[in-house]
C-alpha cells in the first residue's frame, strides 16, 4: 500500500502542473482580450464625424457636447472624445501687420473657473492702475499696473466708452526681440468660458477679435 501511494503521488503532482499551466495559459488570453477591448474602445473614440469634411472628435465640457476638428487642438493628447476639464486650441488667424496670421491660443473651461477680463476691469484692475496712460491701439486706453499688487510689467488695455468694453491684460517681452503677450477672458455660452492668449501687435485689431474667434467657436457649439 506505501509503494501504491508513492507510485500515484507523481500523478498528482502532474496533474497539478497541468492546472496551473492551463490557468496561466487561460489568464494570457484573458490579458489579450483585455488588450483588444481597449484597442476598440480606443478607436470608437476617434471615429471619425465630419465638419466642413474635416475629421472632429465630440468632448463634452461645461455640461456641452462639442463637436471640434482635429487640426484645432493645441496638443495631441487631447484628441480623444469624452468628458473634458479644459481644452486648448490654436487658431491662426489674420491679427498680424498687413493681414499676416497670428496665432491665438484658445483655452475653454467650465465658466466656474474663470473670471471675464470686463468683470476684473471694475473688481480688480481699476484698484491696480498707475497715473500714467499708455499710447496704443486708436480706441484703446493702456493703463500700467502696480508692480506691488503682483502685476510686475503688465499694462491692461481696455476701451473706456463701452458697456461691455473690451479687456487685454498683456505682459511686457522678456527679450527685447520678442513680442509681448496678452490675455483676454470671456464667457461663451452657457457653463463655458474661454481664456485668449495672443501677441500683444494682435491688439490694432480689437474691433474684430471677438467677431473672429467666436465664429470659429460657434461651429463647434461653444456658444
Amino acid at each position: 500500500m506505501a509503494r501504491e501511494a508513492q507510485v500515484h503521488r507523481p500523478h498528482h503532482h502532474a496533474i497539478g502542473f497541468n492546472l496551473a499551466a492551463i490557468a496561466v495559459l487561460l489568464a494570457l488570453v484573458g490579458i489579450g482580450f483585455a488588450y483588444l477591448i481597449d484597442a476598440a474602445g480606443r478607436s470608437a473614440r476617434t471615429q471619425a464625424h465630419r465638419l466642413d469634411t474635416e475629421t472632429t472628435l465630440t468632448r463634452t465640457l461645461g455640461g456641452r457636447d462639442l463637436e471640434i476638428p482635429l487640426s484645432w487642438f493645441r496638443y495631441e493628447e487631447q484628441r480623444i472624445e469624452g468628458f473634458a476639464k479644459q481644452i486648448d486650441l490654436r487658431f491662426e488667424l489674420p491679427f498680424g501687420v498687413d493681414g499676416h496670421s497670428e496665432p491665438v491660443d484658445v483655452t475653454l473651461l467650465p465658466r466656474s473657473r474663470a473670471r471675464p477680463s470686463a468683470a476684473l476691469l471694475d473688481g480688480v484692475y481699476l484698484h491696480q492702475f498707475l497715473p500714467e496712460q499708455l499710447a496704443g491701439p486708436p480706441g484703446l486706453v493702456g493703463k500700467p499696473l502696480r508692480a506691488d499688487g503682483g502685476y510686475t510689467d503688465e499694462v491692461v488695455w481696455y476701451d473706456p466708452l463701452s458697456a461691455e468694453p473690451f479687456v487685454a491684460k498683456c505682459s511686457k517681452p522678456i527679450a527685447s526681440a520678442a513680442t509681448g503677450q496678452c490675455l483676454r477672458t470671456v464667457y461663451l455660452g452657457p457653463g463655458i468660458a474661454a481664456v485668449y492668449a495672443f501677441p500683444e501687435p494682435a491688439l490694432q485689431h480689437w474691433r474684430d477679435f471677438d467677431a473672429e474667434l467666436t465664429a470659429r467657436l460657434g461651429q463647434i457649439g461653444a456658444l
